[in-house]
């Protein structure tokens, strides 16, 4: 320690430091950095297998303070495609099983909650998906459901009940904190975004008043398990659609999502539906894309193309400029999402203000990523962002980063058989 102290400078004094210990509520992580939810296509059958174990018992052996399993569907029809799981009694041994993995490598494990409303590719059993407004549903168009219908006070109160059992489902399953998806399209998305809500209640108009069913989620989810884990929420701090979300707007919803005892916010950005581009802060797959779709779903990858912006080029930190107002207007934890790919952009999010590096594709790529920054190995990923791992949520191998074989022979001969 003597001869790290003789190794500081004046400007190294006070600075917080991406490895530093992080409390969110009940809980205090190990450093930073956090695994983004992303993803990753390794619920073929609706249920947790060893791959999906593995991914997450890698990066947290990678160094993470606390990794995040993607979307943890609240109930079957919270679902966006048919394998993903949702919550439920039968899927809790399988989850242990991956926190147990996650916490003997020493980070916590979130479960991402949440609901797809209409973006969804599965037709519900009785009439259509429930979102904030009624009207034709444009991504339902390509898997043959062409409404939606706006969701009553009662529906609401049902799907703000199921996150919170979701919620004590996940601490029974060993998680140390479950983050709230309000982001990128989703149902609470879909009632926070002026691009999908309508509505002329009171859930509907003022960006007060959109917030209101997202913040009522939090509150139910508070008060279910907040004393025992740490409730997050990930919200657009932009949509990166004109008439969408944007800092303003979010800044509005970051203040009441505070004031109701969120531990930390997640910000992102970017709609599935309307830029999904803007995600990732680089350009689609668009061939993947195309040689994956079917039937009328090949009209998406072709609109895609049309929509997304030719001169898109990646570069880091490509939400910080929103980021900095949402930080001038609260006070709480918040994580930035946005390419973190080098330890010089990872200190530069702390020194900016902000509490913790939330990244996916870096870890992807090399799950021992953090490890790697934090031992010198490594200043900079090798992840070209070039997005096809993304193809992998479709995929029954799951999310890989296709420049690294697969250490498994039999996926290896998997994959070159297909």
């Amino acid at each position: 320690m003597a001869e790290e102290a003789m190794n500081m400078t004046t400007a190294d004094i006070g600075k917080v430091s991406p490895f530093s210990p992080l409390t969110l509520g009940p809980i205090t992580l190990r450093n930073r950095f956090i695994k983004a939810g992303a993803n990753e296509g390794m619920t073929p059958d609706g249920m947790p297998t060893q791959a999906l174990v593995k991914h997450h018992r890698d990066v947290a052996a990678g160094g993470v303070g606390m990794t995040t399993v993607a979307y943890g569907a609240v109930s079957p029809d919270g679902r966006t495609f048919r394998h993903q799981f949702h919550m439920s009694r039968e899927v809790l041994p399988h989850l242990r099983v991956l926190t147990d993995a996650v916490h003997a490598e020493g980070a916590a494990a979130c479960l991402q909650i949440t609901h797809g409303g209409s973006f969804t590719m599965l037709r519900p059993e009785k009439g259509y998906p429930r979102t904030a407004s009624s009207g034709f549903n444009a991504f339902g168009m390509l898997q043959g459901i062409f409404f939606q219908l706006a969701m009553t006070d009662s529906d609401m109160q049902r799907v703000a009940e199921e996150f919170a059992r979701a919620a004590v489902l996940a601490r029974e399953a060993g998680f140390d904190a479950v983050e709230i998806h309000m982001g990128h399209g989703y149902l609470l998305n879909q009632f926070l975004s002026p691009l999908s809500n309508h509505r002329r209640d009171e859930y509907g108009g003022s960006t007060q008043n959109r917030s209101r069913f997202p913040a009522m989620v939090l509150r139910r989810v508070k008060d279910a398990v907040g004393a025992r884990l740490a409730v997050g929420c990930k919200i657009n701090q932009t949509d990166a659609k004109q008439g969408g979300i944007d800092a303003e707007q979010a800044s509005v919803t970051a203040k009441i999502l505070e004031h109701d005892g969120a531990d930390i916010l997640t910000l992102s950005g970017g709609h599935n539906m309307h830029s999904p581009w803007a995600l990732f802060g680089s350009p689609m797959p668009l061939e993947d894309m195309k040689a994956h779709a079917r039937g009328l779903a090949r009209i998406g990858p072709w609109a895609l193309g049309l929509q997304q912006p030719k001169d898109l080029a990646f570069h880091e930190l490509y939400f910080l400029e929103h980021a900095r107002q949402i930080r001038q207007a609260v006070r709480m934890p918040l994580a930035l999402v946005g390419g973190v790919k080098s330890m010089a952009a990872a200190q530069q999010v702390i020194d900016e203000g902000f509490d913790s590096i939330a990244l996916a594709r870096a870890l992807i790529h090399d799950p021992d990523f953090v490890n790697k920054l934090a031992s010198g190995a490594l200043t900079r990923s090798g992840c070209t962002s070039c997005n096809r791992c993304v193809m992998g949520i479709y995929d029954p191998n799951g999310v890989r980063c296709v420049f690294n074989e697969p250490n498994d022979p039999a996926l290896s001969k998997a994959l070159a058989a297909d």
